[in-house]
């Protein structure tokens, strides 16, 4: 990556998700600047530095999508921690055939914005509340809180994704309902602060991808459908 594309991902508009943060922090590091007392001015400056963390962790760069056809790309930002073959979340409704999963995972220094692996139709939509282990944990896909869609494809196949707080995740924003259409690589969601992304790939597409690869949201393909 050159220097100019490294700047460009820093800078990047922040998500909308982060406008509260970036109000209470930023009125918070003015006025604490501006009051007279020690202790102010260290609020201050602490909600300064959250202020420029926020503008970093809710960056939104804009992505290119690989014009191919019949891919499916990566859902998030992050490494690959995990690939196996499971059956898909059971509040889904896909059945209990094994299909291959691919786990990816997203510390706070990565983009967290979600998008489309697929152009699809959403059919499900289903939280979960749980827990909030370490999200690099295999067990997280089924204890922790979660967010999973179901996705139809033109041709009826389905595949999933599955949206897991972390240990540091407290919230997970998913813009997608049931009957929305979407093209490969739009926004849907986000999740904060550090998660994991799990993509469920159709019972006939293996991934092309490997354990420890790093994915670039929206650009990465993952497979081939």
């Amino acid at each position: 990556m050159s220097l100019i594309q490294s700047l460009k991902l820093v800078l990047a508009p922040p998500h909308p998700a982060a406008r509260p943060f970036l109000l209470a922090s930023g009125a918070g590091a003015v006025i604490g600047r501006l009051l007279p007392w020690r202790v102010t001015k260290l609020l201050g400056t602490a909600s300064g530095l959250f202020f420029g963390f926020c503008l970093y962790f809710f960056r939104d760069p804009e992505r290119v999508t690989p014009a191919e056809a019949n891919v499916a790309v990566a859902p998030a930002d992050g490494h690959i921690v995990s690939i196996e073959k499971v059956a898909p979340p059971p509040e889904l409704d896909m059945g209990d055939t094994p299909v291959w999963r691919i786990a990816t995972f997203l510390s706070v220094l990565d983009v967290h914005v979600n998008r489309m692996p697929v152009a699809g139709t959403v059919t499900r939509v289903s939280y979960h509340a749980g827990q909030f282990l370490n999200a690099s944990l295999d067990k997280a896909s089924e204890l922790n809180e979660r967010n999973a869609l179901r996705l139809t494809l033109k041709d009826g196949r389905q595949l999933a994704v599955v949206q897991i707080a972390g240990l540091i995740a407290r919230r997970i924003l998913c813009d997608a309902e049931e009957g929305m259409q979407y093209e490969t690589g739009e926004r849907f969601g986000l999740i904060r602060f550090g998660s994991r992304t799990d993509l469920y790939l159709p019972a006939d597409v293996a991934p092309l991808v490997e354990v420890g690869q790093t994915m670039i949201g929206g650009e990465t393909v993952m497979a081939r459908l």
